[in-house]
């Protein structure tokens, strides 16, 4: 089955992005949007911490951004997920874009957006899924780690494997070093996984994503 967005090729897919942190993912998709390299245009920004560095770069760019409050911790609330649904439907948002948000998302968002949220993790996945990916890699002694885009899924960095880089472990590395690294692959990786959703060139199978050559795109989407 492929998914990505549909649609005139004049129709730019709207993303709507999560973030907790700083916003580095968040602006490389920006900067990707700018050159022309997205295929895509970033419509929202929503963060579950009022204090963000990805709300003040939403705001450099004239990109709407949404304070979270949510209940809790972890796994976000159904009621509180509802509340999320409204308003990436209200950006008519197609492609969700977790960057850096430190919650877990559950059915709610998922069934409204069925295949059309992504995710980017600092590791090899399935290696070292959740926090401290890049410690629990220097912890273990990998001579490789990297990093992975994968469809999101009810179970934490669970979900099928879009695209990954490999980046080496360095003699002496922290997970500080490492992540630092590991981010200047992101932001390379992640616009490109977006632009292949938003070309209708991802096609999955079970847990197996195959990009398809471009030309098959067009013809699936006809």
């Amino acid at each position: 089955m492929a998914i990505g967005g549909g649609g005139s090729v004049k129709t730019l897919v709207r993303i709507g992005v999560l973030a907790s942190g700083r916003g580095s993912n968040f602006e490389a998709l920006l900067r990707a949007e700018h050159s022309g390299d997205l295929g895509a245009t970033v419509a929202v920004l929503l963060s579950d911490h009022a204090d963000a560095g990805a709300i003040e770069i939403a705001r450099r760019h004239g990109i709407p951004a949404q304070h979270l409050q949510l209940l809790g911790r972890g796994r976000i609330a159904p009621e509180d997920e509802a509340a999320i649904v409204r308003c990436l439907r209200a950006h008519d948002v197609g492609l969700v874009c977790m960057a850096g948000f430190m919650r877990l998302v559950g059915r709610t968002l998922l069934e409204a957006f069925p295949g059309a949220v992504l995710n980017i993790h600092p590791s090899l996945l399935p290696s070292f899924p959740g926090l401290h990916a890049t410690e629990q890699a220097v912890a273990h002694g990998v001579k490789v780690s990297g990093c992975t885009v994968h469809i999101v899924t009810h179970r934490m960095d669970a979900g099928p494997i879009v695209a990954q880089v490999a980046v080496p472990v360095h003699e002496g590395d922290s997970g500080e070093t490492l992540a630092s690294r590991i981010l200047e692959q992101e932001h390379l990786l992640y616009p490109q996984a977006v632009r292949w959703w938003a070309e209708r060139r991802l096609a999955v199978s079970g847990r197996m994503v195959h990009v398809l050559p471009a030309a098959a795109a067009r013809e699936v989407t006809t």
